[in-house]
């Protein structure tokens, strides 16, 4: 070999090991999380956090991953439960991934129920797993202000920093809540019939079975309806759970025999305490369609109503079908995701790159910054207050 082609050679062999390294070095800053991760800070000095909890069923770790990645935040708490329905293989592959996210990893916020429940639709079971979940988010994290409550079928339809930025000039002890005590039709088929959910009791899965006989409208307390999905302040969460007062109990006796308990146990807790009635914003920022005259589920939503999800003001939206094209939309318009990486936000510090999660690395995670989605909820948000602060009694 000659002298000029050893010094090709050389030259070629040192320009592909610094390549090689640097591509290393990036793959590095992708799967390493920071060492020290930035310290949360809690308080009303700082933005509020929110604790998540998202439910599934079989076949929806991938939903219930995705959904988790689209909401997540360090300064939040979140906890998943894939129903007992679901094989432990998936429950396992599901905790295996979200550990495996560099950001998870450091900050440690995101849990996956081990043991976990049955749910069955139409009973009680829904009700027992959400007060589980917010027990048990009330006892790993101190510093959440708002329990969330979303399914594999919903999704985000603002980023974090934008919920957290319209957050900060909210109340923390206001609870975003659809109800009404105007019980119609529901009086007779939802609250008057008597109903068993096996689910509570038995080790195998078994719908709902009803009595023969209907039970009065009680007259100790005034029963209330509304949406199943609910943003709950944490005093009233800490009511719930710890029951200084027995009316969360009395209340829990009685919607364990209800149909679609979910519908009225809060609601009817929240205004029947003397304390936290007056609390009630009645809305749960959420987009969905129903039918006319609505059905046991709302609408599937997909790309023919994206402008008129992201014209709503909405903070959430349900319900979606498995990987549907619209879920694609909004990561890529209003959530600026990638595939497989959560939702960037002023935290986020890493490079934009197809091999680089720029929230792989990470700064303050204390400082929100609000995109222009922000004004379309802080215009919801703020209509629902005022509706609020103009009433007397909010829940009547």
């Amino acid at each position: 070999m000659g002298a000029e082609k050893k010094w090709h050679f050389t030259l070629f062999s040192v320009a592909l090991l610094s390549f090689m390294l640097l591509l290393m070095s990036s793959f590095s800053a992708f799967s390493s999380p920071k060492a020290f991760p930035s310290f949360v800070q809690h308080g009303s000095h700082y933005p509020p956090a929110f604790a998540y909890f998202i439910s599934g069923g079989h076949q929806d770790k991938d939903r219930i991953l995705r959904l988790l990645l689209a909401v997540y935040h360090p300064r939040n708490r979140y906890l998943l439960h894939l129903g007992r329905d679901a094989r432990d293989e998936e429950r396992q592959a599901l905790l295996v991934s979200v550990t495996s996210v560099p950001a998870i990893r450091a900050f440690g916020n995101v849990d996956v129920v081990g043991q976990a429940d049955w749910v069955t639709y139409l009973g009680s079971s829904n009700v027992a797993i959400a007060l589980r979940a917010a027990a048990i988010l009330l006892k790993l994290d101190t510093g959440w202000n708002w329990f969330i409550t979303l399914s594999a079928r919903d999704y985000p339809l603002i980023t974090q920093d934008d919920l957290s930025h319209v957050f900060s000039s909210v109340r923390r002890d206001l609870n975003f809540i659809d109800h009404t005590g105007d019980l119609g039709w529901k009086e007779g088929d939802r609250f008057q019939p008597i109903v068993v959910d096996p689910g509570l009791y038995l080790a195998r899965k078994s719908q709902i079975f009803q009595a023969t006989e209907k039970r009065p409208t009680p007259d100790a307390f005034k029963l209330f309806t509304g949406s199943p999905w609910v943003i709950l302040s944490r005093p009233f969460v800490e009511f719930c759970i710890l029951g200084w007062d027995n009316l969360p109990r009395i209340l829990l006796m009685y919607f364990t025999n209800v149909k679609l308990s979910q519908e009225g146990y809060f609601h009817s807790v929240i205004c029947n305490a003397p304390e936290f009635k007056n609390t009630t914003v009645n809305g749960n920022l959420r987009y969905i369609i129903w039918d006319n005259p609505p059905k046991m589920e709302p609408l599937f939503l997909n790309t023919s109503i994206y402008d008129l999800m992201v014209e709503s003001g909405a903070a959430f939206a349900r319900q979606f079908e498995v990987n549907n094209p619209v879920l694609d939309k909004i990561d890529e318009k209003i959530l600026r995701r990638g595939r497989n990486r959560a939702t960037p936000g002023a935290w986020c510090t890493g490079g934009r790159s197809w091999w680089m999660d720029p929230c792989s690395q990470w700064g303050d995670v204390n400082i929100v910054k609000p995109g222009p989605r922000a004004k379309k909820l802080e215009g919801s948000v703020s209509s629902l207050l005022n509706d609020w602060s103009s009433q007397t009694n909010q829940c009547k």
